[in-house]
Parts: C-alpha cells; structure tokens; sequence
C-alpha cells in the first residue's frame, strides 16, 4: 500500500510529541511492506531534515505567515517564497519566539480550516497537485485535526481515503479568544466530515473530541501510541543513579517549573543529598525568560550542580538520558491526549510519575509502570518522588511492569497493523 502522511515539523528545536508519533509509525508501515511518504508542513521534521530526502516542505512556516497578515506578499514573485521557505530560513523560524505559540494565529488556523475557500488556497493546490503527480498514494493520513482543511480537496484531487489523527488540538484552540474558539469547532466539526476516519491516541480524548468536535461514535476510533521497545535500551532502576528526570519542552505549560520546585522540596529533605535532576526536551524562543526565572531558583538554592540539561533528545542520545535517571516527570498542566516519553521511558525501565490528569492515569493503568498524584503541585510531585526514592523495590516493579507494560500493550508493531486493517476498511 501508497500511504501518504501529512505532518506538520517542529523544526527539532524541542521534543515534538507529535513528530515522534509519526515517525514511529513511519518506520513501522515500512517494517510491515509499505511504502511510505512524509509530506512536510510548515517546518522540517526534526533538526538535522534526516527523514526527508527531496519533498518540499509545504505551507512554509515564514511565507504563510507574511501572506495572512499582508496581503501584499501574496503577489510576491516565486523566487522569494523559495528564499523564505529555504531550509535555512525554516531553521531560524523554529527557533523563534512565537513558532508555537497560538495566541495571534487565530486568523491564520481558521483560514487553513477553511482550505480551498482560505487564504493559503494556492498553497494547498501546490500540495494537492504535488501529492497527485509524485505519490499517487492508495490512502492519505492528516497528522492533526487543524489541518482537515487539506482533506477535502486530497479527496477530490486523488480520490482515495483520508483519515486524520487526533492529539491535544484543544491546546492550540483553548489560549485562543472565545469567539474564535467557538467558530474554530464548528468549522472542524463541519470539515470532519471531509474525512474517512478520526483516529484518536488515547479513550480519554476520544471523549473529549466528541463533546468538543459534535463527532458521532462511527466518525472515531481509538487506536493507541507505541514504541518499538527494540530502540530502547531497558536498564534495571538499580543500576541507575537515584536522580529525577524530565522530558519534553522546557516551559510553562508542560509543568517545567513545577519540577523545579518540586526537587527544590526534595533536595531540602534528608536523605536526598545524591539526587539529581536532569532535564531534556530543549525550548523555543518564547521559554527564555521562563527558562531564565528556573536556572535563578536553582542557583538561589545552590543546587546549580545538582541540576544537569542533556542538549541533544533523538536515538542514541534519548537512551543516554533514560540510564542517567530512575524515573521521570512531566507535569503538564492540563495533561495530555496521551505523552509519548511516557511509553519511551517505560521501554527504558523508567517508571514515570504523573499527574492524575488527561490521559496520563489511562496510560499508566494500562501498562502499570508507574504512578499518579493529585494535585499537580511541587509539594505533591515531591512526596511522590520521595516515596518511590524510598522504595527501590517498588521502583524495580514498576520498572519491569512498565517494560512489560509497554511490550504488551503499546507496540508499535501491533498498532501500525490495527492502521493498516482500518485503512484496508476503508479502501473496498
């Protein structure tokens, strides 16, 4: 089978659940016989473009900016779209204050949903006639529901299937002004209908989907994340240091500060004079500040040499991270649809310590490799990791249920055939 997947880049400046989760299942269609194709939007993939070969990346992040704020730039000649949306440009765009930040896109997100009737319509008949000429793909899957746009002209263009993933839309859409929120739901809600199938990552946003989207029980169905547990490097909890860890971008909304704290409590206790806290998942320009106010607190409370950044969060380098820490934390404030370095830690070893929030209590019931807490305060993020600290041999069960876990029930192998069954389904 041709598939076809359409994703958004985070440009590999921060730890990208999204373009993790696509990647797997990248390599694992491929792994099951199938040829495969990213189509790139907006910004490279990942940091150093190791995934793609000769495919243009479309809806350039810089160009499709400039043109929905000013118009003039939709009569520029081709040769500056091709500078703006040069590899070097798309690099220094990721990297910007605002790349991922929704507050002042609003005109922007409800004009790509509006697709052939929106303002990027000449970037979207480049994508459509590009996908047609070069792919001639059997099925076609939309990485987020922000860009069901897309779907209705892929469908009459190409004419095949097109089915769409959905993942913590409600974060871009929830910061946004009322009255845009509420035409950005209905204008998905009417694109839904564009599209073959919704995937949701986790039952816990299926739920939320539904209510949020007016989405019908046969629009959507549940299929899980995975990992290939083969990536990783599983290391038992005693072989580790007793140090904390945290994965992913480094702000406010994924809880950073939150950790901080957190080990400033743990560090101001007894017995905890080895710990560590070391941190991965890298920033975009908007964290600077943020960033700035949690190394000051660290210092404030001489723990600067307590405390370790790893630079680098793909392969080999995501394995070294996982040997250093006996668990992780990854306090999202209004959780998540699912959180992909949940299962990459389990699959490591490491069990993980997570709010009661979103679907993080659904993911850990499954796999039982770790535990839960409420409220989703330093204080209480403290006790949690004082007592698994405490305990090495509950750590160590957790450490094996959570491999064991993960092996059973977030396969990526066994995941990627459930997507091949569905998009079979949808082809007779």
């Amino acid at each position: 089978m041709n598939i076809i997947q359409i994703i958004p880049g985070s440009g590999g400046s921060f730890y990208c659940g999204n373009c993790l989760r696509d990647s797997k299942y990248f390599n694992a269609l491929r792994a099951e016989g199938h040829q495969v194709t990213k189509i790139p939007m907006y910004l490279p993939l990942f940091a150093d473009e190791h995934d793609i070969s000769d495919i243009p990346i479309f809806y350039g992040a810089i160009s499709t900016y400039l043109k929905q704020l000013y118009p003039v730039f939709r009569k520029a000649p081709a040769w500056f779209d091709r500078l703006l949306n040069s590899r070097p440009m798309m690099k220094l765009a990721a990297s910007m204050a605002g790349s991922t930040n929704a507050k002042g896109l609003e005109d922007m997100t409800l004009s790509m949903l509006l697709g052939e009737e929106g303002e990027q319509k000449d970037e979207l008949y480049h994508m459509v006639n590009w996908i047609a000429e070069h792919c001639k793909p059997d099925i076609i899957h939309i990485s987020n529901a922000l860009l069901l746009g897309l779907a209705r002209r892929l469908k009459e263009k190409i004419g095949v299937p097109v089915v769409c993933t959905l993942q913590d839309e409600d974060v871009w859409i929830d910061p946004m002004q009322q009255q845009f929120q509420k035409k950005i739901w209905k204008l998905m809600h009417e694109r839904s209908n564009d599209v073959d199938m919704l995937v949701s990552v986790s039952d816990f946003f299926a739920g939320v989907m539904k209510e949020r989207m007016e989405l019908s029980d046969d629009q959507l169905k549940t299929i899980h994340l995975g990992v290939d547990v083969e990536d990783y490097e599983y290391l038992s909890v005693k072989e580790k240091p007793r140090n904390v860890g945290y994965i992913s971008r480094m702000c406010h909304k994924d809880g950073f500060d939150i950790v901080v704290d957190a080990f400033i409590k743990l560090k101001q206790k007894p017995g905890f004079e080895d710990v560590k806290l070391i941190a991965t998942g890298g920033s975009t320009g908007d964290d600077t500040k943020f960033n700035k106010e949690q190394k000051r607190k660290l210092k404030e409370n001489n723990l600067w040499e307590a405390f370790e950044i790893v630079p680098d969060f793909e392969g080999k380098e995501v394995n070294d991270f996982f040997k250093k820490v006996q668990m992780i934390t990854v306090p999202v404030r209004i959780g998540e649809a699912f959180g992909m370095y949940m299962i990459e830690a389990m699959a490591s070893g490491v069990p993980v310590v997570q709010p009661a929030l979103g679907a993080f209590p659904e993911i850990i019931k499954l796999s039982g490799g770790g535990v839960t807490y409420m409220p989703n305060t330093p204080i209480k993020l403290s006790e949690a990791w004082s007592e698994l600290l405490t305990d090495p041999e509950k750590l160590e069960k957790l450490s094996r249920d959570g491999y064991e876990g993960t092996t059973k029930k977030f396969n990526i192998h066994n995941h990627a055939k459930e997507i091949i069954t569905l998009y079979e389904s949808l082809r007779q």
